[in-house]
């Protein structure tokens, strides 16, 4: 598994709010879905009011999230 950083900016009318995220992956495509989903769900916002605008593979010591360093460093 790889570590994905994607960002990008919720677009809603009454909320315009830039993101940074990092999931655990297979290929980048799959990192976006997760991200959508995501943020779908714990924001209430429906995917065509998100906008993705970069997907970058993290490297391991480069990992931000600690727990993601954890579950990454212990594969």
């Amino acid at each position: 598994m790889k570590v994905f950083k994607v960002t990008g900016e919720i677009n809603k009318p009454n909320l315009a709010t830039p993101f940074a995220k990092e999931v655990i992956a297979d290929k980048s495509e799959h990192a976006v879905e997760k991200v959508y989903s995501e943020i779908g769900s714990k924001h209430r916002v429906k995917r065509f009011h998100i906008k993705i605008s970069d997907v970058q593979e993290v490297a391991v010591e480069d990992i931000e999230n600690p727990v993601l360093k954890k579950i990454v460093a212990g594969e």
